[in-house]
């Protein structure tokens, strides 16, 4: 797919400062909507022609999807792209909440929030990839074993971004 015909997305990757630690903020999409029904996956979505960066639409998108206010939110900075097989091209970006506000979830779009220790993603054997072939094109997915469903596909690339940039800071 030529990238010209990808619809440009963006997550956002939050990370909660909790008592407990800091964990990462994810969604359970509902089995209703458009794309990725039932997946686990970042706040975010297709970009409007009035949003100004990716980080705009990523937390125009989380505002839409789960009441959370851009100004409890520090953008941290972008990771990496990624083409997704169902046409997105999305850009991460991570954002950190010192304190979380309450949330007003859309119920349409959002099964559940979720909020996972990012320590658990730390932890190699909770990871592992397989080589899956869509559209005739072989790729390698990731996998996070750390809920009662795995972190997969897209979310765990970015998951897994944000664990090598922590570790390996440039």
């Amino acid at each position: 797919m030529q990238r010209e015909s990808l619809t440009g997305s963006a997550v956002l990757v939050p990370i909660v400062k909790t008592p407990a630690g800091l964990e990462l903020l994810f969604t359970k999409r509902t089995d209703t909507v458009e794309h990725h029904k039932g997946q686990i996956s970042f706040p975010g979505g297709a970009a409007d022609e009035t949003d100004t960066s990716s980080a705009d639409t990523a937390l125009r998108e989380s505002f839409e999807e789960i009441g959370l206010d851009r100004s409890a939110v520090s953008i941290l900075g972008m990771m990496d792209d990624l083409q997704t097989p169902s046409g997105f091209i999305v850009t991460p970006v991570v954002g950190f909440i010192e304190q979380l506000p309450s949330l007003q979830i859309n119920s349409n779009e959002v099964a559940e929030v979720i909020f996972i220790p990012m320590e658990l993603f730390f932890d190699d054997s909770k990871r592992h990839s397989k080589i899956i072939e869509l559209n005739g094109t072989k790729r390698e997915v990731y996998f996070f074993d750390v809920w009662k469903e795995p972190v997969w596909g897209a979310t765990a690339f970015f998951v897994k971004q944000l664990v090598e940039v922590v570790r390996n800071p440039r």
